[in-house]
């Protein structure tokens, strides 16, 4: 029999640890959490103070039996969830239902599972953080009196089946109207001026600072340089230099593993876990950019040994987000030297990623020399600009090099120009004056839509994958890849003083793994916001959070804070008993029938949705 039990969520990370401890110590899992809100209206007491009943789910039954039998033989008990607040829940729920006494009964927490880490956590143990667990639960009661209240409003007004969120809904919005934007966004065209010159047979490639708005306005600039002649009138050199991007938090590891990954949003997370549990990386729940003393010398001295001391430039990065807590850390490998770690395929691919980052966080700035180049034109006031980027020392460029979200990014690489002198006379090959197109804002992807939350203050690392997940489970998004239309350009050549008019065809709005409304999204996203402004209200979700991070920090009461919302909601919610269905704006219109002109309108019908030609 051990004397001590440590409790742990999941079996792979009571595996782990149970490695690192010895023979007095037994590790078992709960396999997650153990209790929750009961269905129905009866889980939360609204009369007396908002409170909850909790009961062990049905799955977790045997579960709790047999750690009841565990926690009776162990002379202490160790609560080692995940140091975050649903970590802390799980914890208090599980001494709840063991019924276990604080004098045998410790709280351990750990942000990596490496040996070390879990000697200096069973050497510190502490109390269940109740403000914690309070502002967990009021996460969740909340969310369960708006689901709850909202979705039988849009049962009986639009159709039934259908579910509504505090977070769910604002990130439904989020993509209801950006798409509003791309399909009412007014396309205008361009037309950019690039020139070739022939420098002892290397290329160098110029551009026209300003764009026309006409063909005509184009033809006449090329007019204009017929016979003209071409001269270096500067030659502007600067050094720059660029900075790594700071490690990994939850939201910038799910950004960059879908740009360079192809990961969805929750496969990353699962794939994190995984790494975690395993040992190789620190906690993958953080909104943190914050490395440890122990961790930074640790990158000091693989940057040393593998690139030498010239690339080594330690920095600490301050967290912008006002709720992190610095005291946890950025996403970061356990062990520098392990440059690659993980079971399958797409672990070693993450857990490069997240050594890469890391290391280049802690490495050299790249120093770089910029050159611009001013081109006279003999015949015109205009002048043309190239310009050439050359790494004289890599830096941290040497390791990694982070991705965007820009798909309008359709400049090449600057690379280095040909050996130039100011005054000197080129040889034009050719000038191009070809058509572009104004995009419309681009559409969400996961991991942008994520971005986005984050910037504005909703959700936390936690709830990020969730949401995500949900709004695609409960089809109001869909992700998908659409193939683009033909669209026909003007590209003008002057070559040889002559000018060449081409009509070609290049293929445009082709998306891949874009986030799409679905109509019944458009219309419960519209329905949402004429009548419960205040629940989806951008500013108003951030706050909530915040008023959650204070109850956390034990500023603030969690059953006062949910009185405060609920009052006026649950008002506005009897209020559409009001609201006739048949005024709900359930309708939309398509396009225009080619045989009788008639508007072509998708509509919600009483048995769902319905087409029809006419009003």
């Amino acid at each position: 029999m051990s004397k001590n039990l440590v409790i742990v969520e999941s079996p792979a990370k009571a595996k782990t640890i149970e490695g690192y401890l010895g023979k007095d110590f037994k590790v078992v899992s709960s396999y997650g959490h153990v209790r929750d809100l009961p269905k129905g209206d009866k889980a939360i007491d609204i009369a007396n103070g908002f409170r909850p009943t909790y009961e062990v789910t049905a799955d977790k039954k045997e579960v709790i039996k047999n750690l009841r039998k565990l926690a009776k033989e162990a002379e202490t008990i160790y609560l080692a969830s995940d140091d975050d607040r649903e970590g802390e829940a799980i914890s208090w729920h599980l001494k709840e239902a063991l019924k276990l006494k604080d004098d045998f009964t410790k709280r351990i927490v750990f942000r990596e599972i490496t040996k070390s880490a879990i000697q200096k956590a069973l050497e510190n143990p502490r109390n269940i953080d109740e403000d914690l667990v309070y502002a967990q639960q009021a996460r969740r009661i909340l969310d369960r009196l708006v689901g709850y209240e909202l979705s039988p409003v849009l049962w009986k007004k639009i159709k039934r089946g259908l579910s509504a969120g505090r977070v769910q809904s604002v990130a439904v919005r989020l993509v209801v109207e950006r798409e509003r934007e791309v399909e009412q966004f007014n396309v205008q065209s361009f037309f950019k001026i690039s020139a070739i010159f022939d420098i002892d047979g290397k290329e160098l490639k110029a551009e026209l600072p300003k764009r026309f708005d006409t063909e005509a306005e184009a033809q006449a600039f090329l007019e204009s340089c017929k016979g003209a002649d071409f001269t270096i009138e500067s030659l502007d050199k600067k050094p720059g230099k660029r900075s790594p991007a700071a490690p990994f938090t939850t939201s910038t590891l799910q950004q960059e593993a879908s740009r360079k990954l192809s990961f969805s949003v929750a496969q990353t997370m699962t794939v994190a876990q995984r790494l975690y549990e395993a040992g190789k990386i620190s906690y993958m729940r953080t909104d943190s950019v914050n490395l440890s003393d122990e961790a930074m010398n640790g990158a000091k001295n693989e940057i040393s040994a593998a690139y030498g001391s010239e690339y080594s430039h330690p920095r600490k990065f301050k967290t912008k987000s006002q709720s992190a807590q610095e005291a946890h850390e950025a996403i970061r490998p356990t062990d520098f030297s392990a440059h690659t770690a993980g079971k399958d395929y797409n672990e070693k691919r993450l857990y490069e990623l997240i050594w890469k980052r890391t290391i280049a966080s802690q490495m050299a700035d790249a120093e770089l020399e910029k050159t611009t180049v001013s081109i006279g034109i003999s015949t015109s006031n205009e002048r043309l600009v190239a310009t050439g980027e050359v790494i004289v020392f890599e830096g941290f460029l040497k390791v990694y090099i982070e991705s965007t979200d820009d798909e309008d990014n359709g400049d090449e690489a600057k690379g280095m120009l040909p050996p130039l002198s100011i005054g000197q006379s080129l040889n034009l090959d050719n000038i191009k004056a070809r058509q572009g197109f104004t995009r419309p804002p681009a559409r969400y992807t996961e991991a942008s839509l994520v971005k986005k939350l984050e910037e504005m203050g909703i959700g936390r690392p936690s709830t990020y994958a969730p949401t995500i997940s949900t709004i695609q489970k409960r089809e109001y998004v869909i992700k998908e890849n659409r193939e683009g239309n033909d669209r026909q350009y003007t590209e003008l050549i002057l070559k040889n003083d002559n000018i060449e008019s081409h009509s070609l065809t290049e293929v445009t709005g082709a998306e891949k793994s874009k986030l799409f409304p679905t109509n019944i999204a458009m219309v419960v996203n519209d329905f949402l916001v004429d009548h419960f402004p205040n629940v989806i209200d951008y500013s108003f979700t951030a706050n909530v959070e915040e008023e959650f991070d204070q109850i956390a920090q034990g500023s603030q009461h969690w059953d006062v804070m949910i009185q405060n919302f609920y009052g006026k909601f649950h008002q506005t919610v009897e209020e559409t008993e009001q609201i006739d269905r048949r005024e709900v704006g359930a309708s939309r219109e398509l396009g225009t029938d080619p045989e009788t002109g008639k508007p072509v309108i998708a509509r919600l019908g009483k048995f769902g949705p319905l087409v029809q030609i006419g009003e």
